[in-house]
């Protein structure tokens, strides 16, 4: 568990951010429960369990980085078992975050983890993002969306002075139009990744 917070620490250190002992003690409920509930309906691949505190809890602290302001609500597009808007919820608690996905089986696990937490901050949203009408000043997705699907997605919905951030597993340093992109070094993490942020022109 000591390398699990370490690791936590330094992905929000990087975003400029700080971890609570409390916040650490509900990412590794968190972690707990991807490891049992998560895994055993599903949700996420037997053989992610010994990547989840740095390529999937740590990656989603990450997401943070891209957002100078703590924005007021952000979506979570795709979200899957709650990757990155749970850690993220945890990180930012003034931040309000709806948790998007369109399989019914993830929500009903995302309504689970959400629960067991106990986050006031979270709602849990059965849908598609080409049906979601509601602005919001912050987007995350882990590559749920092709670049260009997210681009049109992304820019209906954005407030105009909000911004996206998208994560997703590239070899090297993507180049995508309409995308700036942010690196994150790798003793950060395990290995260099990359952001991408979109802010509306």
């Amino acid at each position: 568990m000591e390398h699990s917070h370490l690791v936590w620490t330094r992905c929000t250190e990087w975003s400029g951010r700080h971890l609570t002992p409390s916040d650490l003690g509900k990412l590794a409920e968190y972690r707990d429960w991807l490891l049992t509930e998560a895994v055993k309906a599903g949700g996420i691949g037997p053989y992610e369990t010994e990547r989840i505190d740095n390529r999937h809890i740590g990656d989603s602290l990450l997401f943070a980085g891209g957002f100078p302001i703590n924005p007021k609500h952000i979506l979570d597009v795709g979200s899957g078992v709650g990757l990155p808007g749970i850690p993220l919820s945890i990180l930012m608690p003034d931040t309000r975050f709806s948790l998007l996905d369109r399989s019914g089986r993830r929500i009903e696990l995302m309504k689970r983890a959400v629960r067991v937490l106990d986050l006031e901050n979270v709602e849990v949203v059965l849908g598609d993002i080409a049906n979601w009408q509601t602005p919001v000043d912050g987007i995350v997705s882990r590559a749920s969306l092709s670049p260009d699907q997210a681009v049109t997605s992304f820019t209906r919905i954005l407030g105009p002075e909000g911004r996206a951030v998208v994560g997703g597993s590239w070899a090297s340093p993507p180049e995508v139009v309409g995308f700036d992109l942010m690196e994150v070094p790798g003793a950060v993490l395990d290995q260099r990744v990359w952001l991408l942020i979109m802010r509306p022109q």
